[in-house]
């Protein structure tokens, strides 16, 4: 199984991505962790991708792909993937398209998580990170049992740079801007499928016959609603 999922910045991809690799036991790559795991080992890549993540812009293409492409060349992805923030353009896409196709590969299908920019915000502010073990916490959704310091391994916990409203704002603008076109790119191929995740609940997955995978957790009850596209028959809706 070889997916994307689309999204703002904070809509809830990582969460549905780290879930859904579970389940299909396949790995999850974030562009966000290929950034840092650069930026830490101070690659070239890493010092090009710098500057654009303080400032809220999307890292380059070139830059960008070079980063995927190196990963999606090591032997865990042979079962398959699923990556999260990328693609974010059309150029990205297009370029994802050939890297697979060299391989005589395929992209199964896309999965596109809407949010509200309202919930976007107050889930980013609020939201704190572990840089020793990468564990994720929320102030509001999800706190730590001791405040400041990580479940896992005991470290202090910090918010990103990025993660600061004008920032968020910035990264919003930036993503409906450049990435709007991408959606209408998956959707005329048949390959997007299309997810609410405007309320924090534990919501199933559409997904091709025989694939399970589940939602994300969340405090209050609600649902989803998704539709598959075209090309793909028969579901299998899983609750966790």
């Amino acid at each position: 199984m070889r997916m994307v999922l689309l999204g703002p910045p904070g809509a809830g991809k990582g969460t549905y991505a780290s879930r859904i690799g579970t389940r299909l036991q396949v790995p999850c790559i974030s562009t966000g962790d290929l950034f840092r795991g650069h930026l830490e080992r101070r690659t070239e890549l890493g010092s090009l991708a710098a500057a654009c993540m303080a400032g809220g812009r999307l890292v380059p293409d070139d830059v960008t792909c070079a980063m995927v492409q190196e990963r999606l060349a090591e032997p865990d992805v042979r079962r398959g993937f699923i990556l999260d923030g990328f693609p974010r353009t059309c150029a990205q896409a297009c370029a994802l398209g050939e890297m697979l196709a060299k391989s005589g590969l395929a992209l199964d299908f896309a999965v596109l998580v809407n949010c509200p920019d309202s919930l976007i915000i107050e889930r980013l502010v609020n939201r704190r990170i572990c840089p020793t073990c990468g564990s994720t916490f929320n102030l509001v959704y999800r706190p730590p049992r001791q405040d400041g310091i990580c479940d896992t391994c005991g470290s202090p916990l910090v918010a990103r740079p990025d993660d600061q409203p004008d920032i968020i704002t910035a990264r919003l603008e930036t993503y409906r801007r450049q990435t709007v076109q991408l959606l209408d790119f998956y959707r005329d191929q048949g390959l997007l499928v299309e997810i609410d995740n405007g309320v924090e609940t534990v919501q199933p997955v559409v997904l091709p016959a025989g694939v399970l995978a589940t939602g994300v957790p969340a405090r209050v009850p609600g649902t989803i609603s998704a539709q598959l596209p075209a090309n793909v028959t028969g579901t299998c809706i899983v609750k966790s």
